[in-house]
């Protein structure tokens, strides 16, 4: 594992993963080490021997009703893939772990409590020289039964009204750009919203914040004052968006899962449904 020193054991080593590899690349279930992009052409061109790839646009999401997998829809997709709700699960992937900490979000939304991020994700994985393949794993099918769900990881449209209302903190992980209503999105992303700014009293807290020069997790105490600059110390709900719910699910996994702060919830409906409501209140302008 990566260290003791945060709330809870939910990060491994490189090294550690590395120990591991003929595990992952056993057909028993028993660990799955799992590569989730936006897309899949990086995983396509190697990745960590016995990796599976999960395009997290396509596969990982409800493309009609924009939402979450189905739980039935979750059990297909990792039992299909020889992965069972027993499995020890290990994600990583691409910018620091976004993809891959939206579905350690989801996978404890449904109630597997065996699941891992690997610290650095696939950039430190490749500039550090581990081991990659351009072998894709067939390994057997396996039986995944879902738990949950655990309501109290997510946050709905209707929790943020109230959060506003009872003035609970909002962490909003996106660009100061983004966050001023400069602009709606990130350079080339289709995902938008109709009106640009942030969530009335929300802190401008980059998701870049949270890791190192070498996408790994900063300390507990670095985190620990990052967020309590700005008046989170865990004591209270606080609740975290971005655009589309991956950025802020690293900010989630650093409160709640590194910091402990156990009130801490995600907002997977985020920005693209924020500003695409009508009647909701919005401000703009940069952060305080």
């Amino acid at each position: 594992m990566a260290t003791n020193e945060y709330a809870n054991d939910v990060l491994v080593t490189a090294d550690w993963v590395e120990d591991r590899l003929d595990e992952f690349k056993s057909d028993d279930p028993g660990h799955r080490l799992v590569e989730v992009d936006v897309d899949t052409e990086a995983y396509d061109e190697e990745h960590a021997p016995g990796a599976v790839g999960f395009n997290w646009e396509t596969q990982l999401q409800d493309q009609t009703r924009r939402d979450i997998l189905e739980k039935e829809d979750l059990e297909e997709l990792f039992g299909s893939h020889g992965i069972s709700d027993d499995s020890t699960i290990v994600l990583y992937g691409d910018n620091s772990n976004w993809f891959a900490a939206y579905t350690y979000w989801q996978l404890k939304y449904y109630g597997h409590d065996e699941v891992y991020l690997l610290d650095g994700g696939r950039e430190y994985w490749l500039e550090n020289d581990y081991p990659t393949t351009e072998e894709d794993p067939d390994f057997s099918a396996a039986e995944y039964d879902a738990d949950g769900p655990r309501e109290n990881i997510r946050a709905y449209r209707d929790d943020v009204e109230k959060a506003i209302e009872r003035g609970v903190p909002l962490v909003d992980v996106r660009s100061p750009e983004e966050f001023s209503g400069e602009v709606l999105a990130p350079p080339g992303l289709q995902e938008t919203a109709q009106r640009g700014g942030h969530i009335p009293g929300a802190q401008n807290i980059s998701w870049a914040a949270v890791t190192d020069d070498e996408g790994k997790f900063k300390s507990r105490d670095e985190l620990e004052e990052l967020y309590a600059e700005k008046g989170i110390t865990g004591g209270e709900t606080t609740v975290a968006y971005c655009r589309i719910g991956e950025r802020s699910s690293v900010a989630w996994f650093a409160l709640h899962e590194l910091l402990g702060y156990e009130d801490a919830v995600n907002y997977d409906g985020s920005w693209t449904e924020w500003g695409n409501l009508v009647n909701a209140p919005v401000e703009t302008g940069d952060a305080n």
